[in-house]
C-alpha cells in the first residue's frame, strides 16, 4: 500500500486523536524512507521515535535524524566567550541525555534503535545555530516520509516526540501530501529542501556537528540482543485481530467484527499492557467488562503467537453461561468446569489441555477454561492448575469475592498474567481482603464508574423516589431488643478498635433481615404499583427474611407462605390479577432464560419477583421499573443492583426506582420523639440514608428525593455519611 491509498488527516490534536497509532504506525509501516527534526536531543527523543519504525525497517527503509543539544544558559555563555570548546561542551551535553530504561517496552526500544545505528539504517546528526557571535539551538520539528512510490507526505508543528507531548500535552501537527493540492505539493518540497540542506551542512548559519562518539555510546549502552521488530504490536497491538484460517479453525482468540469495543475499553486494555499484563479493570455494571476482558485475552494471545493458557473463574454458574455465549463469539470452545454445563468429560478435556500446552503440542498451546468459583477451589482443578508450566491469564469475574480469604489463598503465583473484573472490587469491612486483591492482581487499568457510564449514555438515566416506611410497634420494639444485646456483644481488639463478636455478628444479621421485611413495605407496596398494574418490565426485589407472625392473620397466608417474596407474590398475583413470576435460585438456568425472555416481550409476565439476583450478576435488561424492598448496607451490593436496573433495553428511554427507606418511626411521630428515642433510632437511618442520597445523586429528579432525604436528616440529626460501631451504640454506655 502507498500513501494514496491511505486516509490521511490535514491536522492531528493529540489529545482527540491517538498519534501513536492513527499517524505514527500506519504511515511509518509504508515508508522507506524517514527523514525527521526533532528539538532537544534525549534518549526519550529515541524512544519516542522508534515508535512506528518497524514496519519501515520491514520495508528496507532509512531514518536520518537530525537534534539540537539540550544547553544550559552557562553552557552558551561559555561557547560565546571561549571559555570552553564549542565541541566539547556539545557532546557532554548530548551524552548526558542518554538516560537508562524506565521499562520492557523502553529497554526493546532501545536495543532496536542501537543494532539499526550500528546496522547503518539509522543516522543521527547534531545542528547547533551559529550566527556571527550569536550562538544558539536548532529547534525545528518537522519530518518528511517517503512511500515506495516516491510519494512524500511532510508534517510539522509543536508536537515534539516526547512522552509529555504525545500523551499529556495538548498539541498538534500539520500534515501535507504531495500528491494532494498544488500548495500542499509546494509545502512539502519547501521541507524536504530544507531539511537535505541541513543534513548536508549547507544551510546558512546551522553547524552540523561530527560525532561519532555518539553512534559508539548508543550502541554501547543500549545494545543487548537481537532487535525486536515486533515491539510495535506488542505495545500499540491492533484491537481487530485480522482473520486467518488458522486463527478460525483452531479456535484461537478473535475480535468478531460485530464487537466494537469503545475507546475507554482500547485503552483499558492497552493500559493493562503497559502494567505488564496485570490489572483491574473497575468497570459500572453494564459498560462491557466481559468484552473489555475478552478483548485484553486476545490481545494478549495474538503477542503471544497463541501459546497460552486461559483460566477464568466467576462466582456463579448462570454468570459462566453468560461467559461461555461471549466467549464462543471470540472465537473460542472453552472448556465448562462444572457437570452441569453440558460437558460431562470436561476434566478429561481439561488434563488433556493441560498436558498439551505443557508438551507444545502444535496448534493445542492454546486452551480456555472457565468454572465456578466452587469449581476452581476444588482438589481437582488446583492439582490441574499447579500443573501449567507455560504462559497463563487468570481472569476473575466479580473478582471482590475473591478477596475471601480460602479463594485468596488460591491465587496462583506461577500465573504470570492476571486480570481482575469488577464494579466494586472494594470489600465491605474487609481492607485485608481488598488489598490482597490489589497486591495480586496490580494497579487499576480503568475506573468507568456509574455516573460517567450514564453521562457517556452507557447506561440509561433514571428516576428514584424514597419510599418511606416505618416499623411497627412490635418490630420497633424487637428492633431495639436487639440492639441492646449487640451492645452486649462488643469487644474491643488488640489495637483498642471496638469490634463485634460472633454472637453481635448473627444478631446484626437478625436484625437487619428484621428491617428488610418490615410489615409496612407490603401495605406500601400495593399503593406504589397500583399506577402501574397494567404496565410490564417491572422487578420486585424482595429479601430472603420471612415477615412477623402477626401478619398471617392479616395478609391470609399460611405459615410456610411467610417468606416477603411469597407475601408480595400472593398480593400481587392473586390479590392484583397481576401477571408475576418468582426468580430465585429455585429456577435451573434454562427456566431463568424462558423467563428472561418472556418478562422482555412483557406479554405473559408483567413483573418479575425476585432474591438475590440483582447481586448475582443475571442480565435482565429490559427491566424499566424497580421495586426494592429490600436493600443492605453494603456499597458493593446496593450500587450493582442500581447499575443492573439501568442495563440499556430498546425502547427503555429512562428506568424507575422505587427504593423503600426503613424508618423506625412514621416521619411525622418522629418530630415529638425524646432525644433518647432519636438517639436509638438513628443507626437505623444512617443505614438507609446513606443508600438513599447515593441512589438520590445521580437521578434526574435529585432535588425532588433530596428533599424528602433532607427532612429525615434533619428529624434524626443525621449528617454524617459513615459512623463506626462506637457511635451506633454509644447511647448505652
Amino acid at each position: 500500500m502507498n500513501f494514496t491509498d491511505m486516509d490521511i488527516k490535514c491536522e492531528y490534536r493529540s489529545l482527540i486523536d491517538d498519534v501513536v497509532r492513527d499517524f505514527y504506525i500506519p504511515l511509518l509501516g509504508n515508508s522507506v524512507k524517514y527523514q525527521r527534526a526533532v528539538g532537544f536531543f534525549s534518549s526519550s527523543i529515541l524512544v519516542q521515535i522508534s515508535k512506528g519504525i518497524s514496519g519501515l525497517v520491514k520495508n528496507g527503509g532509512t531514518i536520518e535524524l537530525v537534534a539540537s543539544p539540550r544547553l544550559s544558559p552557562e553552557d552558551i555563555e561559555a561557547i560565546r566567550t571561549g571559555y570552553k570548546q564549542r565541541n566539547q561542551v556539545i557532546k557532554t551535553a548530548v551524552l548526558g541525555e542518554l538516560k537508562s530504561a524506565k521499562n520492557r517496552f523502553e529497554v526493546d526500544r532501545l536495543n532496536l534503535l542501537a543494532n539499526l545505528i550500528s546496522d547503518g539504517i539509522l543516522e543521527i546528526k547534531i545542528a547547533f545555530l551559529e550566527d556571527g557571535n550569536n550562538r544558539g539551538l536548532y529547534h525545528e520539528k518537522m519530518g518528511i516520509l517517503t512511500d515506495s512510490d516516491g510519494n512524500k507526505v511532510a508534517f510539522s508543528g509543536s508536537m515534539n516526540e516526547t512522552e509529555n507531548a504525545l500523551m499529556i500535552n495538548y498539541e498538534t501537527i500539520d500534515v501535507f501530501c504531495s500528491w494532494k493540492s498544488d500548495d500542499s505539493k509546494e509545502r512539502v518540497l519547501t521541507k524536504e529542501n530544507a531539511f537535505i540542506s541541513i543534513w548536508n551542512n549547507s544551510e546558512p548559519n546551522i553547524q552540523i556537528i561530527d560525532f561519532p562518539e555518539l553512534k559508539e555510546e548508543i550502541i554501547e549502552r543500549y545494545r543487548v540482543s537481537k532487535p525486536n521488530y515486533d515491539i510495535d504490536n506488542e505495545e500499540y497491538p491492533v484491537l481487530e485481530m485480522p482473520i486467518n484460517s488458522e486463527t478460525l479453525t483452531n479456535n484461537y482468540p478473535l475480535i468478531p467484527s460485530s464487537v466494537k469495543l469503545h475507546d475507554y475499553q482500547k485503552e483499558a486494555i492497552k493500559k493493562w499492557q503497559e502494567n505488564g499484563y496485570r490489572g483491574i479493570f473497575d468497570m459500572a455494571t453494564g459498560t462491557g467488562k466481559t468484552f473489555t476482558g475478552l478483548g485484553a485475552l486476545t490481545h494478549l494471545a495474538q503477542m503471544l503467537d497463541n501459546k497460552l493458557a486461559v483460566i477464568i473463574a466467576c462466582p456463579y454458574q448462570h454468570l459462566v453461561e453468560q461467559w461461555v455465549e461471549d466467549i464462543e463469539k471470540f472465537n473460542m470452545q472453552p472448556i465448562i468446569g462444572y457437570s452441569a454445563s453440558g460437558q460431562k468429560d470436561w476434566k478429561t478435556r481439561l488434563e488433556r489441555a493441560v498436558r498439551n500446552q505443557k508438551l507444545g503440542v502444535k496448534g493445542k498451546e492454546f486452551f480456555c477454561f472457565i468454572c465456578t468459583n466452587a469449581t476452581y477451589s476444588s482438589n481437582f482443578v488446583q492439582t490441574q492448575l499447579h500443573k501449567i508450566k507455560g504462559d497463563c491469564l487468570f481472569i476473575v469475574d466479580e473478582a471482590h469475592n475473591f478477596g475471601a480469604d480460602y479463594l485468596s489463598r488460591l491465587m496462583i503465583d506461577s500465573f504470570n498474567y492476571r486480570l481482575a473484573l469488577s464494579a466494586t472490587l472494594e470489600r465491605h469491612h474487609d481492607e485485608e481482603g481488598t488489598q490482597k486483591l490489589r497486591d495480586y492482581f496490580g494497579a487499576k487499568c480503568i475506573e468507568y464508574d456509574l455516573e460517567m457510564a450514564i453521562r457517556e449514555d452507557k447506561l440509561t438515566r433514571y428516576k428514584y423516589h424514597p419510599i418511606i416506611v416505618s416499623l411497627t410497634d412490635e418490630e420497633l420494639k424487637k428492633y431495639y431488643d436487639l440492639t441492646a444485646a449487640i451492645c452486649k456483644c462488643l469487644k474491643k481488639d488488640k489495637h483498642g478498635k471496638i469490634t463485634l463478636n460472633e454472637q453481635g455478628k448473627r444478631l446484626c444479621l437478625q436484625r437487619a433481615r428484621l428491617v428488610a421485611a418490615a410489615e409496612n413495605k407490603i401495605w406500601e407496596l400495593k399503593k406504589q404499583i397500583l399506577p402501574y398494574i397494567d404496565d410490564s418490565h417491572m422487578l420486585v426485589y424482595c429479601g430472603s427474611a420471612s415477615l412477623q407472625d402477626d401478619l398471617r392473620e392479616n395478609l391470609e397466608v399460611t405459615a410456610d407462605e411467610m417468606r416477603q417474596i411469597d407475601v408480595v407474590t400472593d398480593v400481587l398475583g392473586n390479590k392484583m390479577n397481576m401477571k408475576v413470576s418468582q426468580y430465585t435460585s429455585k429456577e435451573d438456568i434454562e427456566e431463568r432464560k424462558i423467563l428472561t425472555s418472556e418478562f422482555a416481550k412483557g406479554e405473559t409476565i408483567q413483573a418479575l419477583i425476585a432474591i438475590k439476583c440483582l447481586d448475582e450478576g443475571v442480565n435482565i435488561p429490559s427491566i424499566k421499573t424497580a421495586f426494592i424492598l429490600a436493600s443492605t448496607t453494603n456499597p458493593k451490593e446496593y450500587i450493582q443492583r442500581r447499575g443492573r436496573v439501568l442495563r440499556k433495553f430498546p425502547g427503555k428511554d429512562f428506568a424507575v426506582i422505587f427504593d423503600f427507606i426503613t424508618l423506625p418511626k412514621d416521619i411525622n411521630d418522629s418530630v415529638g420523639s425524646t432525644e433518647s428515642e432519636i438517639r436509638m433510632g438513628q443507626g437505623l437511618v444512617r443505614n438507609e440514608l446513606t443508600r438513599a442520597f447515593e441512589f438520590a445523586r445521580l437521578a434526574d429528579n435529585f432535588f425532588e428525593a433530596d428533599q424528602i432525604l433532607d427532612e429525615i436528616r434533619d428529624v434524626y440529626n443525621v449528617h454524617e455519611e459513615v459512623y463506626s460501631i462506637e457511635e451506633e451504640f454509644e447511647y448505652y454506655e
